[in-house]
């Protein structure tokens, strides 16, 4: 899915990805590893309890490293990234697709090649917006 730097240009929509059935069982696996205490992340009982739903909450760092991953697909590599920067905006549950995307905003040629400015989503499909935020890629 890599974007070829010369046919960019700003305004332009990137191809979208689409991330799909978020697993419950992976979500406890990165609570585990982030020793995430939060109980939204594994314990049901207490989503219900908090009026969250019936399926536990994918972490907000993990939504955000599917974008990160988008982005490091369209650039051809993770060292491409130059910043990114994301607020959290709604909740990614176990079971949901999450559609990423991005919006060209800004090119400048540079001595070390082609900065391309982005705003970034993801949305949950059948959903709201999950993530909003920007990023600067070298492409």
């Amino acid at each position: 899915m890599t974007i070829a730097a010369d046919t960019l240009v700003v305004g332009a929509e990137l191809p979208t990805h689409t991330v799909t059935d978020i697993r419950s069982d992976d979500i406890r696996v990165v609570a585990l590893v982030l020793r995430d205490p939060n109980p939204i992340h594994f314990d049901l009982d207490e989503v219900r309890r908090l009026g969250l739903g019936e399926r536990v909450v994918n972490q907000g760092g993990a939504t955000m490293a599917y974008v990160a991953n988008y982005l490091a697909d369209l650039a051809g590599s993770r060292a491409a990234i130059k910043s990114m920067s994301c607020e959290f905006r709604g909740n990614v549950l176990a079971g949901d697709d999450v559609v990423l995307g991005a919006m060209v905003t800004s090119i400048d040629d540079t001595s070390e090649g082609r900065r391309v400015g982005c705003d970034v989503w993801a949305d949950v499909v059948g959903g709201k917006r999950a993530i909003i935020g920007t990023a600067v890629l070298h492409v």
